[in-house]
């Protein structure tokens, strides 16, 4: 209780400041993206820090004006609310949407499960390189952030990829006084991380003060769950329970969104902004780390899968 009052009373004394230079950082990398490729493309999940990336959008070209479209790949696993908020949001911005789908993939015979199980999240890559090779996309713009997780806090926020889309963690350019070396040979290209110096506490401010809208999964609700290796693993069709485990109902709410098959909520009673902002100050687990399965099979987990072609 005592913790709770005492993040309670931080949160009241949190500056907000330091949101504008981050905001103008990342319209800055939108718009070198925009001046110096040919054929970028925006990365959009419906998720909230794609969300808070295009609201930077928005303002750095106006609704109804920004310069390249937006790309989603689907696992055809998704929560269904997001893909309709991702829709809308779309829409509403008069933006390009781009959908493509792992299950495509899967009928080419290009992703092969290794069971009918098997979560589809890192297959993504696979798609993700079909559709640059498709669009012939020379530069992807990513909603990944330093302190999501140890691989992507390595990373550049102009990230090179060879002609086989694969990352060289130890072949990085230098990035000095926001000079960015964007040369491309024939058949490579760039991920691009405009909020790579955001925290999740930096995108929950920046959400809490211009009311970006989200998912409402985002938000404390009611949801069956299991608990399985530490985490809440909710019930749905596509993870069912297992034999001996009990399904009970939380209040819960997720951090992140993605594949439902690796994606799992954390308890809370935050149904604001501002109440995740208390949360968040308290957390002691990253994201990735209280949420995804996936990446708990090893530390390496997400290195490997960024250098075969990963977001």
């Amino acid at each position: 209780m005592n913790a709770r009052v005492d993040t309670s009373v931080l949160a009241h004394q949190l500056s907000n400041r330091h949101l504008d230079a981050l905001e103008e950082e990342t319209i800055f990398i939108l718009r070198e993206v925009a001046a110096t490729f040919e054929r970028p493309a925006l990365l959009f999940s419906g998720g909230k820090d794609s969300l808070v990336m295009l609201r930077c959008a928005e303002k750095a070209f106006g609704a109804g004006r920004i310069p390249y479209p937006l790309l989603m790949i689907d696992t055809g696993h998704n929560f269904p609310e997001v893909t309709a908020f991702r829709d809308q949001r779309a829409k509403e911005l008069g933006a390009e949407l781009i959908v493509r789908s792992v299950e495509d993939s899967m009928a080419r015979g290009t992703v092969r499960l290794a069971h009918p199980d098997e979560s589809r999240n890192a297959h993504q890559s696979v798609t993700l390189l079909e559709a640059i090779e498709e669009f012939r996309f020379d530069a992807l713009i990513g909603g990944a952030r330093r302190d999501e997780e140890k691989a992507r806090a390595k990373e550049r926020i102009f990230s090179h990829r060879d002609s086989f889309g694969q990352w060289a963690p130890k072949a990085q350019r230098p990035e000095l006084w926001t000079l960015f070396n964007t040369r491309l040979a024939p058949g490579e290209h760039f991920r691009v991380f405009p909020i790579s110096n955001w925290t999740e506490l930096d995108v929950w401010q920046y959400i809490d003060r211009e009311a970006v809208q989200l998912p409402a999964l985002y938000y404390t609700h009611p949801r069956q769950v299991v608990e399985r290796r530490g985490l809440l693993v909710p019930v749905t069709e596509l993870t069912p329970p297992r034999e001996g485990e009990t399904v009970v109902t939380r209040d819960v709410r997720f951090r992140t969104v993605g594949d439902i098959t690796c994606t799992c909520p954390v308890e809370s009673t935050a149904a604001t902004a501002s109440d995740i902002v208390i949360e968040t100050l308290a957390a002691e687990v990253s994201e990735r780390g209280a949420t995804r399965m996936d990446d708990q099979t090893s530390e390496a987990s997400m290195e490997k899968r960024k250098k075969d072609g990963y977001f």
